[in-house]
């Protein structure tokens, strides 16, 4: 088994990475995903809950989640948390199971930052874009996915993830085996990629 994880900024062409990886290896590929292990804060009043601050490692379970990764590393099937943005809580009925696989995909911005879970991972992956292409990602799925509108969007990255961004999640790259720039758009770099995950497999 191998443990990869990819890390990069919102809008960074994270998802285009593991998705283009996670298709061309010819392995048996599970992919986790730090969103799915932020706090549960239902106890929160609603329009509290609308100040968490998601871009800060705090609003992460990271035990959990390093529970579940040493679990898999083990053999052993987990039952991942489902988490859901609209209402900031973790649902208290619904987990998807995931099972060992020969590779397993850790990805979340953050999940460079801390040194207990850096230390299970055996590839180091950074996804880079140039800000100005990161702001149109977030801004888009911010109102596609999440419930804002243009103004929101934008007083979120400039008030959250822009600062978060710089304080935590950038200077994580030094932590990186791998960069890629170009973000999923870097064919040359995730070709690299499967040909080392396939011979370290090997």
């Amino acid at each position: 088994m191998l443990i990869i994880g990819i890390a990069g900024g919102s809008g960074s062409g994270k998802t285009t990475v593991v998705k283009a990886i996670t298709e061309s290896l010819n392995k048996k590929v599970a992919v986790i995903s730090q969103d799915s292990y932020y706090k549960d804060s239902s106890h929160i009043p609603v329009e509290d809950r609308k100040q968490i601050n998601f871009d800060h490692p705090d609003a992460i379970d990271w035990d959990l989640l390093c529970q579940q990764l040493s679990e898999l590393k083990a053999g052993k099937t987990i039952q991942q948390p489902v988490y859901s943005y609209i209402t900031c809580t973790r649902s208290k009925e619904d987990t998807v199971e995931i099972q060992p696989a020969d590779v397993i995909i850790v990805e979340g911005i953050l999940i460079f930052s801390v040194a207990k879970l850096r230390k299970l991972l055996d590839i180091k992956i950074f996804v880079d874009a140039e800000p100005d292409d990161r702001l149109m990602r977030i801004i888009y799925r911010d109102i596609l996915e999440r419930g804002r509108n243009m103004d929101t969007a934008f007083e979120h990255y400039c008030d959250t993830v822009k600062p978060m961004h710089l304080q935590f999640i950038e200077p994580s790259k030094r932590y990186a085996d791998i960069i890629i720039p170009e973000g999923g758009h870097n064919k040359v770099a995730v070709d690299i990629i499967v040909n080392t995950v396939e011979k370290a497999l090997k």
